[in-house]
């Protein structure tokens, strides 16, 4: 049985996966006694990652889950008593604990459905509720969707880039640690990974777990050929053998020596394992060698510091691996260490129960947040889209109409609101795809989308919201 909720795997509470900054306003809010003012942030990127157009977004059902146990427990108030202020007095009071103990989640959530796909200042959350809740889950909710979002989206690319052949996600050894790793996993399979390495991630996730062998297992025997050999007693269904621990040639014609061995007691060799030297050199005397021997379906699996970039050259220069292992480069993010996400108030309502719109200013015209309870339109005509639209829900239906660079396009096509409900009043509205069906959307998202002509694809915020943007911005000037 596979699970797939947080709290599963850890102690439930979350209460304090937090930064301190996130309750200290919260023991102000409090002290206002404006703390169950409604109020709305919305969590998004500015600046697609690795140099793309767009995001594959990742993470709702851990920000589901994460927002279902969202509470402090006895343990947790008690550690908050305890913390000082700078002349030592505490550093919150006894009543603002006592509250922060009985909290419970009483908000709304709207989220970009796992899987699709998400353009910069989109909303991946639109979160609406008591200030003082829907300030603290400020740092968790950017913690699981960030990493997730930017995994799922690099392992998007390194599967288009490796085409139909399977790639296999050995990146726990060199991920950010523990749960680095088994969110790394979960964010790979969705983005497109086949499988990964990661016994954990498969037991709680339900991803397939692939693995050969390592050069220690060589090492420990008095040659490669019994080293092999010894494997496949072992493990005579599951033997790929990595052929590079002394010379990569001669562990070739070790692996068809055991593979011939392995055939004449009834089983196949599945391949071998190339992890260093010229991968594609190599890949294409070890494919010959494995041919005249027959045994032309063997794999040929390459590992060693791959990425989309890498698998692209091999490809071109017409090596012959089919299966790609990809480690430290997936899992680490590596050429982006982070998606940037960010999480900005927009709106909240007076002490007489109306909304007052927020921005957030800045001399970057980028970091300006816009403000207002935000909807996104997305636009497809015959099945492609055509165009999208951040809009303010305040200000009711929008036109077809969106403000990109200071230029005004008419959007074609059909529209549709891409956020859809997972909250209301504390409650969850929503089934939550499992992790397979999603990666099945994501991954057809992804062809449709990487494929466009963007010069041609239009998107930006109402002009009502470009508007009501400039006259708050001007207020604050």
């Amino acid at each position: 049985m596979a699970y797939s909720h947080l709290s599963d795997i850890y102690r439930p509470g979350f209460g304090l996966l937090t930064d301190l900054y996130e309750l200290t306003m919260a023991a102000g809010y409090y002290n206002e006694r404006i703390h169950e003012r409604r109020a709305v942030f919305h969590l998004f990127y500015r600046t697609p990652p690795f140099d793309g157009h767009f995001a594959l977004a990742a993470g709702l059902p851990l920000a589901i889950d994460l927002i279902e146990n969202y509470r402090f427990s006895v343990d947790d108030v008690q550690y908050l008593g305890r913390l000082k202020s700078g002349d030592g007095s505490a550093l919150f009071r006894e009543p603002f604990l006592n509250y922060l103990q009985r909290m419970r989640w009483t908000g709304d959530l709207d989220a970009i459905p796992e899987g699709e796909i998400v353009l910069p200042h989109e909303p991946i959350l639109r979160i609406e509720g008591p200030l003082i809740q829907v300030q603290l889950l400020e740092t968790a909710l950017l913690t699981v969707m960030n990493f997730s979002t930017l995994i799922a989206t690099k392992a998007a690319r390194i599967k288009a880039a490796a085409g139909d052949d399977p790639v296999l996600e050995f990146g726990l050894r060199r991920a950010q640690g523990i749960d680095g790793g088994l969110t790394a996993s979960r964010s790979a399979y969705l983005g497109g990974c086949d499988a990964t390495s990661n016994v954990w991630a498969g037991r709680y996730y339900g991803i397939p777990v692939k693995g050969t062998h390592a050069h220690s297992w060589v090492m420990v025997f008095p040659d490669e050929l019994t080293a092999f050999e010894a494997y496949a007693d072992a493990l005579p269904a599951n033997c790929i053998f990595l052929v590079d621990t002394y010379d990569t040639v001669e562990g070739t014609r070790n692996a068809i020596r055991v593979g011939q061995q392995l055939r004449e007691r009834g089983h196949e060799m599945n391949g071998i394992r190339l992890d260093s030297g010229d991968l594609g050199a190599l890949s294409i005397e070890a494919r010959q060698l494995l041919d005249e021997a027959g045994f032309p379906d063997a794999d040929i699996v390459a590992s060693d510091s791959l990425d989309e970039y890498a698998i692209t050259k091999l490809k071109a220069e017409g090596a012959r691996i089919n299966v790609w292992g990809i480690g430290t480069r997936l899992a680490t993010g590596h050429d982006q260490a982070a998606l940037g996400g960010v999480y900005k108030l927009s709106a909240i309502q007076d002490a007489e129960g109306h909304w007052e719109t927020k921005v957030k200013a800045s001399e970057t015209a980028e970091k300006s947040s816009n403000p207002g309870i935000l909807g996104v339109r997305r636009f497809t005509e015959n099945g492609r889209p055509t165009g999208s639209q951040l809009f303010n829900e305040l200000d009711g239906e929008p036109s077809n109409e969106v403000m990109q660079h200071g230029q005004r396009h008419v959007l074609s096509g059909t529209p549709e609101n891409i956020l859809r409900p997972v909250f209301r009043d504390g409650k969850k509205v929503c089934e939550v795809p499992d992790l397979s069906s999603s990666r099945a959307t994501a991954q057809k998202n992804w062809q449709h989308w990487s494929t466009l002509d963007w010069s041609q694809y239009h998107y930006g915020i109402s002009p009502n919201l470009q508007a009501e943007k400039r006259t708050l911005l001007n207020q604050k000037s």
